[in-house]
């Protein structure tokens, strides 16, 4: 059986996010379909008021770490049909309804089978437009990795008995994220909304025993970045909060800033400073037409050149006007119908990143280790003659790294103190630490820092997956009915 790359679906399974994407192009494209990994369901259902919130499973329960913060309310007569997702559910949220709000891969598990099924039948289905009677789409789905045989047997049997796809194959979220670099050893640092998943790589193979996740991510950050705001920053809080109006409640103040925060941080003005971090050299001249129009950058040398005529011909007192503005980098932007003026404080959304001590009485998170030493921690878990490779390719990527520039230099400059010393080198050592990127020869991705990596990956791999016709790599419709779901086992290979 032939299958045609037009037809192709890969879907990414984050903690919070899934993304999706219809076919396979010339020119990979970014994820068409990307809903949060959240379902709903209506109180007044399922007698759901009498249903506790659970916040870890029995098996998270072990490792505090991978237990996540976000609930799981799962009524035992609930079935897919019952839940909103996507639209559904931000519809009924935005008209008041009340709804029980619920995240069922929220620990990098599958926490609660109906609900995992509504979303992955809400993509198919309702995004996607594919039809259960005829459906001619195999499918790639990307998890995470570590999990039980029986997860993956049970995701196969819903892929074929409920969605009855034309083939299914899953490649572990990591291995994905690594294969988008075209490299085969390296170590993932994966940055999501409440948990930081580090997971090194030698040559293709996940060192299951050195993986580690931390209890940091993008909400530590942001929660940080609001109470810097709140008490740095007394013009910005008079220009959201004028004196002369109402006081606001401290849920207002918290809500207020923290949407700003995101707008700032979806706006792209927010960097990460390092040690490591050099200043990029003017363009002198345009020499070579070709690689810039190849690179994508003929608008940024255009704008560029623009702006040096536009400063050669302002007065000195403008000039000097334009170098206070740009050394104490500040940026307005308009807020909920106000003009706001942040500076420099904003760049330092990551500090709790590289020292989580900042979060003592900000965040709820426990944890006390820092992301540096959380990596230089997982590398020395494999085995020594590996380290060197393995340090070859430090690969920074989840949804931060989309709006956020800068983390990997960053986490690289305070890693060198996990490299030995060069007066102690063997061959065998690490001599230093080379981070990984998108490479630029995929132009769909160009603007998308790192945060599309997992998409990216699974895409080749889905590409390489189902143009053999032989079946050896994924799961047939016959191979189903012969073997049961135990078949992804053998036929998917980033599972052997």
């Amino acid at each position: 059986m032939a299958l045609r790359d037009a037809s192709v679906v890969v879907i990414e399974t984050g903690r919070t996010v899934v993304r999706a994407g219809l076919g396979l192009h010339e020119l990979l494209k970014t994820p068409s379909v990307i809903i949060q990994a959240r379902v709903g369901l209506r109180k007044n259902a399922s007698n759901i008021n009498d249903v506790q919130p659970k916040y870890e499973t029995a098996k998270t329960s072990a490792s505090s770490s991978r237990a996540s913060s976000l609930p799981l309310i799962a009524p035992p007569n609930a079935s897919a049909n019952d839940y909103l997702v996507g639209t559904q559910l931000d519809d009924a949220l935005a008209a008041g309804q009340d709804i029980a709000i619920s995240w069922p891969f929220a620990d990098g598990d599958v926490r609660d089978w109906s609900q995992a099924e509504a979303i992955w039948k809400y993509i198919l289905f309702n995004q996607l437009e594919r039809r259960r009677a005829q459906n001619e789409s195999p499918v790639l789905l990307s998890m995470y990795p570590g999990l039980s045989r029986d997860t993956y047997e049970r995701t196969c049997q819903v892929f074929f008995e409920r969605f009855n796809v034309a083939g299914f194959s899953i490649l572990e979220r990591p291995l994905a994220q690594l294969y988008s670099t075209t490299s085969l050893s390296g170590v993932i640092v994966d940055i999501e909304y409440d948990r930081t998943d580090i997971t090194p790589i030698y040559e293709g193979f996940i060192q299951r025993s050195a993986c580690d996740t931390i209890r940091l991510g993008i909400r530590d950050c942001q929660n940080y970045l609001v109470h810097i705001l709140r008490h740095s920053n007394p013009s910005l809080m008079k220009t959201l909060f004028p004196p002369d109006s109402e006081t606001p409640s401290e849920e207002t103040i918290e809500e207020t800033l923290l949407a700003l925060v995101k707008q700032i941080l979806q706006e792209g003005y927010i960097k990460v400073p390092s040690d490591g971090e050099t200043a990029i050299p003017d363009d002198e001249g345009v020499t070579d037409i070709a690689a810039i129009v190849v690179a994508g950058k003929e608008k940024a040398i255009i704008e560029s050149g623009m702006k040096k005529k536009a400063n050669a011909k302002a007065s000195a007192a403008e000039q000097a006007r334009a170098r206070e503005i740009e050394a104490l980098d500040l940026v307005t932007i308009q807020f909920r119908d106000k003009s706001v003026t942040l500076g420099k404080e904003r760049h330092r959304l990551c500090e709790p990143l590289f020292d989580p001590t900042l979060l003592n009485g900000i965040s709820k998170s426990e944890n006390s280790v820092s992301l540096q030493d959380a990596v230089g921690r997982a590398v020395r878990q494999t085995d020594v003659d590996m380290r060197q490779y393995i340090w070859q390719g430090l690969f920074v990527t989840g949804d931060l790294t989309r709006h956020v520039k800068g983390i990997a230099v960053a986490l690289q400059s305070r890693l060198s103190p996990f490299i030995a010393q060069p007066e102690l080198q063997t061959d065998v050592q690490a001599r230093l630490i080379r981070i990984l990127y998108l490479p630029d020869y995929y132009p769909e991705y160009r603007d998308t820092g790192e945060g599309f990596a997992a998409f990216l990956g699974c895409s080749i791999v889905a590409k390489l997956t189902f143009s053999d016709i032989h079946g050896k790599t994924f799961v047939s419709k016959a191979d189903y009915s012969q073997k049961g779901p135990h078949a992804v086992i053998e036929m998917s290979p980033a599972l052997l």
